[in-house]
């Protein structure tokens, strides 16, 4: 059996919060230590490690206090932050180890690493690249985040930030396709969860790289898989790349 190890939740009366819970209350080598949300003063020397779903704000107080202190380590999935606020975890990143994603999908992050590698060996003259994405009917933006973080992993892959490549949205009459942009589309119907596809296409060939998500329950187990691997890790800002070893932690 693996070494236990205890596991603070903030913004436990969340629905994210709430999933965390059940999530860690399936495996046998976590003990929840202490569950609070925004305003209360938990107990953090109970904790190894905190996952925290609130808001940018209190992610921000919480990730300065356990820098002030020397931990525990965090996991953080809000979002929303202000340049400010991105400084602010980046300083308290030097002091305690952070990671911080907008999207724990296990295989959604494997699909990021993947898609990295491919636009990396594919040579941007030959290969374009389209990012479709799928959700239900009430998502109000688009692309999605998901799908951005697709696009800033191909543009990384090819040497570039996404905003340097990212093309227009095909509607009417266009000029022809530029070489080496990354073009979105988007498909908004029922309750689809989340589907992301990134489609690699030359004249001779496509490679199609896809993921599925089928119960958002997915999302808790991702970061509670963060903190298990973060709980050791000397002070620093890390995402999933970090934790499934797609780069050097």
């Amino acid at each position: 059996m693996s070494e236990l190890f205890h596991v603070g939740i903030s913004g436990a009366r969340g629905r994210m919060g709430r999933a965390v819970s059940q999530a860690l209350d399936a495996r046998e080598d976590v003990m929840v230590s202490v569950r609070f949300d925004w305003g209360e003063t938990p107990d953090l020397s109970l904790c190894d490690v905190v996952i925290d779903f609130s808001t940018a704000e209190a992610s921000v107080a919480l990730a300065e206090t356990c820098a002030e202190r020397g931990g525990p380590a965090l996991v953080i999935g809000s979002t929303g932050f202000s340049p400010e606020q991105e400084a602010a975890l980046q300083a308290a990143a030097e002091k305690v180890a952070i990671v911080r994603s907008g999207n724990f999908s296990l295989g959604v992050n494997i699909l990021i690493g993947l898609v990295e590698h491919a636009a990396l060996r594919l040579d941007a003259r030959d290969w374009d690249i389209e990012i479709t994405e799928a959700h239900h009917r009430k998502k109000i933006d688009a692309p999605s985040g998901t799908a951005l973080m697709l696009g800033e992993a191909a543009a990384a892959g090819r040497g570039h930030d996404l905003e340097e490549l990212r093309s227009a949205p095909y509607d009417g009459i266009s000029d022809e396709r530029k070489t080496g942009t990354i073009g979105f589309s988007s498909i908004r119907a029922g309750g689809i969860v989340g589907e992301h596809t990134v489609l690699f296409a030359s004249d001779d060939e496509v490679l199609t790289l896809s993921h599925s998500a089928i119960d958002r329950s997915l999302f808790a187990k991702g970061a509670v898989a963060a903190a298990a691997w973060v709980r050791t890790r000397r002070p620093g800002l890390y995402d999933m790349q970090d934790v499934l070893g797609f780069r050097q932690a």
